[in-house]
């Protein structure tokens, strides 16, 4: 029987971290090579950290007085 991984995942792929933003992969790649978003380059793969993809959301948040 395999043992489920206690540690969270910090590190996501672009396609994961395109989900997790609710964005289109190409939408994602955009944001990455402008700047708006730092990645890991580890080779070829491009990885996103999770704090940071919760930083930009934050950072990104509007609130609208009525």
């Amino acid at each position: 029987m395999k043992k489920a991984n206690s540690v969270p995942k910090r590190l996501y792929n672009i396609e994961e971290a395109s989900i997790y933003l609710g964005r289109t992969v190409c939408a994602l790649r955009e944001m990455l090579w402008a700047g708006k978003l730092p990645f890991i380059k580890d080779g070829k793969r491009i990885l996103l950290d999770i704090k940071d993809m919760d930083a930009w959301i934050e950072r990104n948040k509007t609130q609208v007085s009525f």
